[in-house]
Parts: structure tokens; sequence; C-alpha cells
């Protein structure tokens, strides 16, 4: 995954990394700013992640993230 896509779409994730990572706070989400390596800081301090475990965490919610964008904008099939 592309770390600028984190920050590129920070917008719109933002509000979704609160419902994946209840702990973070809003001051948290002030200070990740979208940067990928800030983000996986804070979820190792918040959750005990070691930093390989919060880069994969990180990149699996992208990839859902943007995965459920591709759907939502898909136009339905004719039948």
């Amino acid at each position: 995954m592309n770390k600028d896509i984190v920050e590129g779409k920070w917008k719109q994730i933002r509000g979704e990394a609160k419902v994946w990572w209840g702990k973070l706070t809003d001051d948290d989400l002030d200070r990740a700013a979208g940067k990928f390596e800030i983000l996986a800081g804070i979820l190792q301090e918040k959750y005990g992640y070691t930093r390989e475990a919060a880069a994969e965490e990180i990149e699996k919610r992208m990839t859902e993230f943007e995965d459920n964008l591709k759907k939502k904008t898909q136009p339905a099939s004719v039948k």
C-alpha cells in the first residue's frame, strides 16, 4: 500500500479510525494527521503493537477502506 493514501484520504479515514481503534482520542488523530509513521507509533503506544504489527494493521484497514469505496462507486450491473 502506498503510505500516501493514508495522508491523502485522512479526512475520510479519520472517522473510521475512531471506530477501528477505539482507544484513539481526537488528540491522537490530530497528532497523526494522516502520517503513516506517526499513526503506527500511536497504535504501538495505545495497543502495544510491534512496529510491524501496527503497519500491518494500518495496511489492512486501508485496503478494506479502499475496497469499500470501490464498491460504493461501482454502478449496479444492468440486467
